[in-house]
């Protein structure tokens, strides 16, 4: 009998809402167990920073009661500022010779005191075969704010076994579920930063995070509009048509707002492409909260060109209909997505 692979619950921590997601591995696939979301109150988590530990922890803590999850071992990802990706190209060299040099050389390339920082790294497949070079994925993610998220996980009584970061999460379970490698552009928009990873012949080349999200465009439109935030949200959302008269300023804040997201993207991919003229990107694929916004897939389609696909990672997965409603999955999937590529993790490491 094959041994039953335990798994992390994935928490994932956003500016505006709290997601959790519990998985079970069955076979070749996953079935999902538990999943929700929770608001946390403005500010509480600012550019990846935790600024009200006790805040978040009650959301953590009520939501996990709900969805009636017992494990306490748990994964979390960040982004922001407090987080540096680079990839870089060394001399081919053994696991143990490339982690003393890493060591030794990483402030070259970490705009961080290295006393203050946590490093990681992880090699990447060789382009060429032969090479004597190998590129490098180098993380560095500052010490202060992922011991304030394990500090705070701990009152909860909960062990945290894995920090991730955020783009790779969203990579983790782009290649889980989708059926084939190309190379693509993970665009993952939340309430206040956005993710992009490129993925190319099934490895990660360029990964960054922009402090720009849906929750500018909600405070422009109930602004504009004058009408709460929760109304903004809907209008935004398309789940409510907007006031008579309005059309015209709710369309130019839409089109203000998403040319800067877009913008955004296209350097990204004109970057990549500067690098890779002959690999070019077959399509962004795109989730987070912000990916809701209505209109946005077909704006970015024709502004990029580009074939915009929207994500859902329960897709392919095992999901109980007499529990869990497809249309609320179908509703929450691409601000879960983080949160899942947190939860196809083993906990037994």
């Amino acid at each position: 009998m094959a041994k039953k692979e335990n798994l992390i619950v994935g928490v994932d921590i956003g500016s505006h809402a709290v997601k959790i997601c519990q998985l079970q591995k069955t076979g070749q696939t996953y079935r999902l167990l538990a999943v929700g979301s929770a608001a946390i109150p403005p500010g509480a988590v600012e550019d990846g920073v935790l600024q009200e530990p006790e805040e978040v922890g009650k959301a953590i803590a009520a939501l996990l009661k709900n969805l009636k999850i017992k494990s306490t071992k748990v994964g979390i990802s960040i982004s922001g500022y407090s987080v540096i990706v680079k990839k870089i190209n060394l001399e081919s060299m053994d696991d143990e010779t490339l982690a003393s040099y890493i060591k030794a050389e990483a402030e070259q390339y970490i705009p961080f005191d290295l006393d203050d920082v946590y490093l990681d790294f992880q090699k990447l497949p060789s382009k060429k075969e032969g090479s004597d070079r190998n590129d490098v994925m180098l993380v560095a993610a500052k010490k202060e704010v992922i011991n304030d998220y394990i500090d705070m996980l701990t009152n909860l009584k909960l062990t945290t076994v894995l920090v991730d970061v955020d783009g790779f999460a969203l990579e983790n379970i782009w290649e889980t579920v989708s059926e084939k490698i190309e190379n693509i552009a993970l665009v993952d928009i939340g309430a206040s930063k956005m993710n992009i990873n490129i993925i190319s012949e099934g490895v990660s080349v360029l990964a960054r995070d922009i402090v720009v999200g849906s929750e500018q465009l909600t405070d422009q439109l109930a602004s504009a509009l004058d009408v709460d935030y929760a109304n903004a949200e809907k209008v935004k959302l398309g789940i409510v048509p907007p006031p008579p008269g309005d059309e015209e300023s709710i369309e130019r804040i839409f089109n203000k707002t998403c040319t800067q997201w877009v913008l955004e993207i296209k350097k990204a991919l004109d970057l990549y492409l500067a690098n890779n003229p002959e690999k070019p990107i077959h399509s962004i694929v795109l989730s987070g909260g912000g990916s809701k916004v209505n209109g946005l897939n077909e704006y970015i389609e024709r502004e990029t060109g580009l074939r915009v696909l929207a994500f859902n990672p329960f897709d392919k997965m095992i999901c109980d209909d007499k529990t869990f409603d497809p249309n609320y999955l179908n509703s929450i999937a691409p601000e879960m997505a983080i949160a899942v590529g947190l939860a196809i993790r083993q906990a037994d490491f």
